[in-house]
């Protein structure tokens, strides 16, 4: 049974382990010398699962945020020629996003990066650690549906 006591240090401890993972993850990021922010990174991220290129509306609804930021986001990424906008072929006046193939290497960085960072953040625990770890964030991230959450990674956007 839980006490009060105990679920505020569970939710400081995660919010401390959050903040760590994406500090060394930015690290992580800075080393490869992408010149992406953490905020690019996840959109290029999020653009590589989907099926077609998304609307920025799709994207904003995706990342959770309000449409300008996509816009911002999309400004940096081309101008560092990560994405394009491309015209809808069935209708004109929609424009969607998509990697172009520096944006598809980035991808391919960003998940290196993950993949260095999270090996950095698990390095001491043991395989039987890890594997209950792995357990208990399923039954926290698949636990309870959250309210106007996109599809996740490897779905259509």
């Amino acid at each position: 049974m839980t006490t009060p006591d105990s679920d505020d240090l569970l939710a400081e401890q995660l919010l401390r382990l959050t903040r760590r993972v994406h500090r060394i993850q930015k690290r992580h990021l800075e080393q490869r010398g992408l010149g992406v922010t953490p905020a690019q990174a996840r959109l290029l991220r999020t653009l590589a699962h989907c099926d077609t290129p998304p609307r920025m509306a799709d994207l904003a609804q995706r990342l959770e945020v309000v449409p300008r930021a996509v816009t911002t986001l999309v400004d940096g990424l081309e101008t560092g020629g990560k994405v394009r906008r491309v015209p809808d072929p069935t209708n004109r006046r929609v424009i969607r996003i998509e990697l172009t193939d520096d944006g598809h290497k980035a991808v391919q960085q960003l998940w290196r990066a993950r993949v260095s960072a999270a090996e950095e953040i698990l390095d001491p625990l043991t395989t039987v650690e890890r594997a209950v770890l792995s357990g208990l964030l399923d039954a926290l991230v698949d636990g309870a549906p959250e309210q106007g959450r996109g599809p996740g990674p490897g779905r259509a956007c």
